[in-house]
This record gives structure tokens, sequence and C-alpha cells, in this order.
């Protein structure tokens, strides 16, 4: 009875160690959320991204659970214009003296086996924090030739009404609200 018990033992703390979540930081070097925002009603399309964030990814695909945190950097927009820049970090837009990050955090909600395919969580800009929802397009884990421990990518997408985070320049100008996120993300695998 005592060897059964022990070989019981043994395989649940496996089955526990094989399921257990993994833990991987964001790559700086190979994460970047972008945007596309309006210009005048339709005139042109603005395009950016956040050159500095950080955070990590807690993902068990066997149990298909897992947690999403990012901070990012709102000093570090960049519209490949200075002057653009200056003014989306001024207090007349992002206000990134007052509020110098935005954050996302949430869960993933559902897989396609083991991948995951959608996040859904909160995002805080400018001080203000709504639910958003991520579709992930794109998801692979690797085991990175140069590193030597495994990396998970993405590409993920959402929509966001940028009022309804108190960012509202331009709405008198004609200028549509809606901004299409872009994040593309990898992660590596904690040792």
């Amino acid at each position: 009875m005592k060897l059964f018990s022990l070989a019981t033992g043994v395989m649940l703390i496996a089955a526990n160690a094989v399921a257990a979540p993994s833990t991987y930081n964001l790559d700086p070097g190979h994460t970047y959320p972008s945007f596309e925002a309006d210009h005048m009603g339709g005139l042109s399309t603005f395009r950016g991204k956040i050159t500095k964030s950080a955070g990590k990814v807690m993902l068990d695909r066997e149990a298909r659970t897992g947690t999403l945190d990012v901070t990012m950097d709102m000093d570090t927009i960049d519209f490949g214009a200075k002057k653009m820049n200056a003014h989306a970090t001024s207090a007349e837009m992002f206000n990134t003296e007052k509020f110098p990050n935005a954050t996302y955090t949430g869960k993933f909600t559902k897989f396609d086996g083991d991948r995951p395919t959608e996040v859904e969580g909160q995002l805080t800009l400018h001080g203000v924090t709504k639910p958003v929802k991520l579709t992930i397009r794109e998801f692979k884990c690797v085991m990175s030739p140069m590193l030597k421990r495994e990396v998970c990518g993405a590409d993920a997408v959402a929509n966001i009404n940028r009022a309804d985070f108190g960012v509202d320049y331009g709405a008198a100008y004609g200028f549509k609200m809606d901004v299409k996120l872009a994040i593309q993300v990898e992660g590596i695998k904690s040792e």
C-alpha cells in the first residue's frame, strides 16, 4: 500500500511539474506596441509606436490559462517626426509628465489547441482604465538558436476609442477617435 501511495504521489508531482505555467519576460528589442490614428477625418493616417516597453507573460499551454502584464513608456511615442512626438507627449494629448506609463493587464480567454487566441484585459492610458480585448492573430514558440531558451512570439490587434481615455485632441477638427493597435511581441522563457 505504501508503494502504491508513493507511486501515486510521484505521478501527481510529475503531472503538476509538466502542467506548471511558464514565465516569459518580454524582449524589448522585439516588442513594439504600434498604432494607427486618423488625421483630419480621413485626410491621412498617422502611424507610430511605443519604442520602450516591459512586461511578462505567465502561460500554461496545457491548462489553457495565462496572464499578461505590460508597461509602456509613453515618453517614447515615435511617429517618425520630432514635432509630432513632442505634441503627443504634451499636456494637450498624452500628458506624459503626469501619466508617464500606460499599462495593460489581462488573461488569456480563448485558445486554439494550446495556442492563445484572445486576451481580455484592462488598458490604463492617460490615467483612465477601460476594458480592451486583444485578438492574437499569430502565436508561435521556438527554441532560440542564439539564446538557447524557448522564445514565444505573437501578433495581436485591438481597436480603442482614444476619447474614452480622455485623449480627444483633434475631435473639434474632425479627427476620428478610433485607433487601431497592433502589437508585435516576443517573450523569452525565464530560467
